[in-house]
């Protein structure tokens, strides 16, 4: 794993320090591949993201989206990492919808969400199941607990390890999620936190010793590369 801690002066550098990232790694995947995969998060720091790439001019053919964890929501609902992704970027470029791979949340259980999802991941990736395929990009977020996706603290989630795709918990309310080997199965790992209140989680995600399930976010350790970039007010005390 090649791991790159960065801290920011601001969120504005934060997002376009991001921007330029995931356009190296777009670059070079479609070079060698001839396409690119992206896994994205939910909440309020990766939307300026959003909007950025959106005002790209960028081969949308050869660009594949899918979620790394979505409520177990409509896709027209208020909560839908979905909506908020569309509303920002997808509604505004010409990408086909054939490469617009959402969480089918409309199942009759989460669980068959979950499975449903697992199994479009598969055929997409023409995977026969015994290693995971691999995203070129996943990018993350993290909460002042220290989750990550739908990865919460001394949840059952936490525990699969022979699955792509899992129900998350939070407070009782179903989420789906990748799961953390499939996370870490990714070329590149992009963190983007910001905010003082994620302090006392990040250094307990980076001290040498602390408890993975308490604190899900040191689970992610890809077999590629692990970037958390963070915001000054975030990163304050891992400048030193």
């Amino acid at each position: 794993m090649n791991k790159t801690v960065e801290v920011l002066p601001d969120q504005a550098a934060l997002v376009a320090r991001a921007l330029e990232l995931i356009l190296s790694k777009l670059e070079t995947a479609i070079e060698q591949q001839g396409r690119f995969t992206i896994a994205l998060s939910g909440g309020s720091t990766p939307k300026p993201l959003y909007e950025a790439i959106a005002n790209q001019k960028l081969p949308w053919d050869k660009i594949h989206i899918f979620w790394g964890d979505e409520r177990y929501v409509a896709p027209d609902h208020p909560d839908s990492n979905e909506l908020m992704t569309r509303r920002a970027w997808l509604d505004h470029v010409d990408i086909p919808a054939a490469n617009i791979h959402p969480v089918p949340t409309l199942e009759a259980s989460p669980e068959l969400a979950a499975a449903k999802y697992e199994q479009q991941l598969k055929e997409f990736f023409n995977s026969s199941g015994v290693e995971f395929p691999a995203l070129d990009v996943v990018l993350l977020g993290m909460g002042d607990d220290a989750h990550t996706a739908s990865l919460f603290p001394h949840t059952e989630a936490l525990k699969v390890r022979d699955r792509l795709v899992t129900v998350g918990n939070k407070d009782g309310n179903p989420r789906i999620s990748f799961t953390y080997p499939f996370i870490n199965a990714a070329s590149s790992v992009i963190f983007l936190v910001a905010g003082a209140n994620k302090r006392p989680a990040l250094a307990q995600v980076f001290a040498p010793v602390a408890d993975d399930f308490t604190y899900p976010s040191r689970l992610i350790q890809p077999q590629g590369e692990l970037w958390w970039l963070l915001d000054a007010a975030a990163g304050l005390e891992l400048q030193h």
